[in-house]
């Protein structure tokens, strides 16, 4: 009786440490994740205030082109949904790119990933035959297909001939961008246009509204969705932590057992098919058809997003929909202030550079 009780009291202490032991660890994380919460915020204010000295040196006011900004942004539902239309790719693109850099890949190739994601879409859209919301489902899907295979593609050039994935996936995205030019001034172009876009899409087929009366439509619940879903993916699965042990280091995943041929197969696929994805969610949600050059700027945008976020798939929202709310209020404010839209290209940068510089700071210090 003795021994058994001894071996209880033992289990027992066993169990309060690991509980105190995982306590501790979400302490530290949730302490990490407030420090990035601020570390962005202050970024973002820093921005805002460097960049209002161009704007007085335009001899115009920077609290009214900030104001026209914000209200141009938020000033209506249409303006709303308009913003959040334009964060809903930014999400999806950035989740993925948040999870390579999480495994110590650079996926920059959004922008050719999200090119043939929307060209594999329409295709299904404009040649499949069925019930309207099965079409819908597999369109959906065929972006998803063509933005993973498009990504596997760099991941194979890496792991068969060591050429680093940022070489292949910004040479892949010219290519993809060809590729989708090519088949719309081809069989894909609609007949008698004067610029390269697909036919429209059957009506039956565009994504639902979130909102009667707006163009607000069901992608951003898809893009919310996804990003919960990857956070789980990294924090409470097994292929999450192996993605987060390359990431910290080579030689402690080798050691573990983890595969970096698998893991880079696994995140590029993963990266490569939410891209995919955001260029289904643009053209059956926004377009309703393909349109060559639509893709411009989502994907070097959406690692924006991500540095923004601190590569965490949660995070990657706020900085989403900060980028989304920019862009849809810049041109009121060059239309009501005078102040070029393109400033706001400035404060996303000032942003990221600002928040890269904090993160390396924070770096510094632990390492001292």
């Amino acid at each position: 009786m003795l021994f058994l009780d001894s071996v209880g009291q033992s289990k027992r202490i066993a169990e309060l440490d690991v509980t105190w032991n995982l306590r501790v660890v979400d302490y530290v994380a949730n302490a990490a994740d407030l420090r990035s919460a601020l570390r962005a915020i202050v970024a973002v204010l820093l921005a805002f205030l460097v960049t209002s000295i161009p704007i007085l040196l335009s001899g115009k006011s920077p609290m009214v082109a900030y104001w026209s900004l914000i209200h141009g942004a938020i000033g209506s539902l249409d303006h709303i949904a308009f913003a959040l239309n334009k964060s809903t790719p930014y999400i999806l693109i950035a989740v993925g790119v948040a999870l390579c850099f999480r495994a110590g890949i650079i996926n920059i190739g959004g922008e050719g990933q999200v090119a043939v994601g929307a060209m594999a879409t329409s295709w299904v859209a404009l040649n499949a035959i069925g019930p309207p919301f099965l079409i819908m489902i597999l369109a959906l899907a065929g972006g998803v297909a063509a933005g993973a295979a498009w990504a596997g593609l760099a991941a194979a050039i890496r792991l068969a001939r060591g050429v680093h994935e940022v070489l292949s996936t910004l040479l892949l995205n010219f290519i993809g961008v060809l590729v989708v030019s090519a088949a719309l001034n081809g069989a894909m172009g609609e007949p008698g246009s004067g610029f390269p876009q697909s036919p429209m899409f059957d009506d039956r087929l565009s994504l639902p509204k979130l909102l009667a009366g707006s163009d607000l439509h069901v992608g951003l619940v898809i893009a919310l969705i996804v990003a919960v879903m990857a956070q789980i993916l990294l924090w409470r699965t097994r292929f999450g932590f192996a993605l987060r042990v390359l990431g910290g280091s080579r030689s402690a995943a080798d050691y573990a057992g983890v595969s970096f041929t698998a893991g880079v197969i696994g995140v590029m696929l993963l990266s490569g098919g939410l891209a995919g994805l955001a260029g289904a969610v643009e053209v059956l949600g926004v377009h309703y058809r393909l349109i060559e050059g639509f893709s411009q700027g989502f994907g070097f945008t959406a690692v924006a997003v991500a540095l923004l976020g601190a590569a965490d798939p949660l995070a990657v929202i706020p900085a989403a929909l900060f980028f989304g709310f920019l862009q849809a209020g810049a041109l009121a404010m060059q239309r009501e202030v005078g102040v070029p839209s393109s400033l706001v290209f400035v404060i996303q940068g000032l942003s990221v550079v600002f928040a890269l510089c904090a993160m390396g700071l924070d770096r510094w210090e632990r390492r001292i």
